[in-house]
């Protein structure tokens, strides 16, 4: 794990234990997708929407329960405009239409294995850096650990620690 996190750009990247296809399809596939980040109807190309509903309920396999200040966003759902995508190399999108940035994901063949570079650049706020780096590092976490065949056993603890580490490396 490699992070580099400032106010505006978040930089993760991350080795995984799965060959390149299959680790596209966890970005592609909405269901897949849906078991380490947010699923929903996508239309894979530029100018398609990528779809996201806040289903982190579903994302530890342990009944745990949905803190309070995410609770408003619970079940949310709406998309995001792919910008760019080259199968199974290149996907980006942008977040909140652009006015809280644009994600970007490179995959790297490395065998059998992946390298991920996610990419968020041009987040206005340093909460919101914060905020997108807890996110981030927290669903990283569990698409690593999925790719494993691991059980997530609360993805909110991921989430605090995950949360924890953007904020020391923000300041």
């Amino acid at each position: 794990m490699t992070d580099t996190l400032t106010a505006g750009t978040l930089v993760f990247k991350r080795e995984l234990d799965a060959p390149r296809e299959t680790v596209w399809q966890y970005l592609i596939d909405p269901d897949l997708r849906a078991r380490w980040f947010m699923g929903g109807p996508t239309e894979p190309r530029v100018g398609g929407a990528l779809g996201m509903t806040m289903a982190h309920g579903n994302l530890s396999d342990e009944d745990v329960p949905f803190p309070d200040e995410y609770a408003p966003y619970r079940g949310k759902a709406w998309h995001e405009t792919i910008t760019q995508i080259d199968p199974p190399r290149l996907l980006a999108f942008t977040w909140d239409e652009g006015k809280n940035g644009n994600v970007v994901i490179e995959l790297e063949e490395l065998g059998e294995r992946t390298r991920l570079t996610l990419t968020h650049s041009g987040i206005p706020t340093r909460d919101g850096a914060i905020n997108f780096g807890g996110g981030w590092g927290a669903h990283l976490d569990v698409f690593e650990r999925r790719l494993r065949g691991e059980r997530i056993a609360n993805f909110w603890d991921l989430h605090a620690a995950a949360e924890k580490r953007a904020k020391a490396a923000i300041g």
